[in-house]
């Protein structure tokens, strides 16, 4: 079986584990939320999407 989640759920889903057992403040979180928007309008966003691509590839592997 196949499960297919969007990387924005599985990184929401780290942050409320960080938020509830790790003891990192709300607020951090939201500054690192913004931040990652912010910096999706600028010349690095399409190094950053690459990158992610790739790594989102090696972990899943190829299917043939």
């Amino acid at each position: 079986m196949t499960v297919s989640l969007p990387l924005v759920f599985v990184l929401g889903f780290f942050a409320w584990g960080a938020v509830k057992f790790l003891g990192v403040r709300p607020w951090i979180v939201v500054l690192i939320a913004l931040f990652g928007f912010w910096l999706s309008h600028t010349f690095m966003a399409p190094a950053i999407e690459s990158g992610t691509h790739s790594g989102v590839t090696v972990i899943n592997g190829t299917h043939n």
